[in-house]
């Protein structure tokens, strides 16, 4: 009898230990909390070692475990890897592909690059989410982050996708009732729309002009975690907003929104982030390289 942990075991017990949670694992898995139960308990018995505390609202995994789930993590990258290696795969990448993003940029730009990649790769399944905060790739299980903004911690590599800055903006109608700022520090006395981005601290505007950096504390009687919100509401004349040129680009170009201090400008470029064990994964590199040319035809700043 082979008594050897299976992968399809590692896998789930991975699954649990970044969900903090069997039913959790069982929801990103797609199976039953009752077949990750069995797993885990046919792995603790290969393992000979109790993987977990649990309690009644959560699973802790146990110092054991936390050596088990690095160990896991090599032994499903190396199998990983070997699969890519072998023949057809490095022309035909093959098997899951787990991908993440911001919400608005993810809804509107990445989704549909990444329905016209699979139609390409059809042997690839591709898991997509969004989030209003940054994601370590390379604990919480996702092979790419798709991210705008260029702060990106040194353990992870970066590709940059497209080049983007952020701008500010208003409406005519906001700027006809309030005036039209004519320096930095004039942001100050107006209402200001923020956004929390993924990169950057709440309510703190950093932008350049040239070389020389600027910050400012604005503030204002709207704030949201979500990028289109903010945008709708500069468009309703609500306030000065900081965004994307993919965004609000086509809206400066039809009048809707007017570009303010065209001088300062807000690096925000987009990048492919994903953890240095993946360095080499077939799988990564053609969904990197389909994404650097989707987004080369179709994000073109317009402001």
């Amino acid at each position: 009898m082979n008594n050897d942990p299976l992968p399809e075991d590692l896998r789930v017990f991975c699954g649990v230990v970044r969900k903090s949670s069997f039913s959790g694992a069982a929801e990103e898995l797609g199976v039953s909390p009752s077949y990750v139960t069995k797993r885990i308990q046919i792995l603790e018995s290969v393992l000979n070692t109790r993987l977990f505390h649990r309690t009644t609202r959560r699973v802790v995994v146990t110092e054991e475990g936390e050596r088990v789930y690095h160990w896991a993590m090599k032994i499903l990258d190396d199998v990983d890897h070997l699969v890519e290696e072998i023949g057809i795969t490095r022309q035909a990448p093959r098997g899951s592909l787990r991908v993440c993003s911001s919400f608005g940029f993810g809804r509107r730009v990445v989704a549909p690059a990444l329905s016209a990649f699979t139609e390409r790769h059809p042997a690839l399944q591709v898991r997509f989410e969004v989030f209003d905060r940054l994601v370590d790739v390379a604990t919480e299980g996702f092979d790419l982050d798709v991210r705008v903004g260029d702060e990106i911690a040194p353990h992870l590599i970066a590709r940059r996708l497209a080049s983007n800055h952020r701008v500010l903006c208003a409406a005519p109608s906001y700027l006809k009732r309030h005036g039209t700022p004519r320096t930095l520090a004039d942001l100050s006395t107006h209402d200001c729309l923020i956004i929390k981005e993924r990169d950057h601290p709440f309510g703190v505007w950093r932008l350049h002009k040239g070389r020389q950096e600027s910050t400012i504390k604005v503030r204002g009687p709207l704030s949201s975690n979500n990028g289109e919100m903010v945008v709708q509401w500069a468009v309703d004349g609500r306030g000065v907003a900081l965004r994307s040129t993919w965004d609000v680009g086509p809206l400066i170009a039809s009048g809707k929104l007017v570009h303010l201090l065209p001088e300062y400008t807000q690096e925000a470029n987009v990048w492919a982030v994903y953890p240095s064990r993946l360095n080499t994964s077939a799988k990564v590199r053609v969904c990197v390289e389909f994404l650097q040319g989707w987004l080369d035809r179709h994000l073109k700043p317009r402001a």
